[in-house]
């Protein structure tokens, strides 16, 4: 008569642990998408500032672009008053290369700001997540 009570009692304990295995395995899978979901966002997000970065400057580049030839004629034309035509669209062509570079620095800059692309918030998550599972494994 003992046996059986024992044997009840082993069985139930087993599948106590069983069900807490199982559960166990349900809320990692669940936490691993809820992960992966939060790092999408991120990079969503990311590339979506990158994008408006990294189109900002060639827009300002196109419009900027119209006047400059409309400026460099005026230039070149003032120029010419005191100077060989040559030497006039020589010095107006420099000091637009010159100029050239400042949208160039500022688009690069934007760039910058945006990468590194990485979902640091959800990669935190996780490095706190695995800490915390290695945390209780212990116990």
């Amino acid at each position: 008569m003992d046996a059986r009570p024992v044997r009840g009692g082993r069985d139930a304990e087993r599948r106590s642990v069983a069900e807490l295995v199982g559960q166990a395995t349900e809320q990692l899978s669940r936490l691993v998408r809820q992960e992966v979901i939060l790092a999408k966002e991120e990079l969503t997000e990311k590339v979506r500032r990158a994008g408006r970065g990294g189109g900002l400057p060639g827009a300002e580049g196109a419009v900027a672009y119209a006047g400059l030839l409309a400026l460099a004629g005026a230039a070149t034309a003032a120029l010419s008053l005191t100077l060989p035509v040559w030497a006039a669209a020589l010095i107006v062509t420099g000091v637009l290369f010159v100029f050239a570079g400042l949208p160039a620095a500022t688009g690069r800059a934007r760039l910058r700001r945006a990468a590194p692309p990485t979902p640091e918030e959800a990669l935190g998550s996780v490095r706190a997540d695995v800490e915390e599972i290695r945390g209780r494994a212990h116990r």
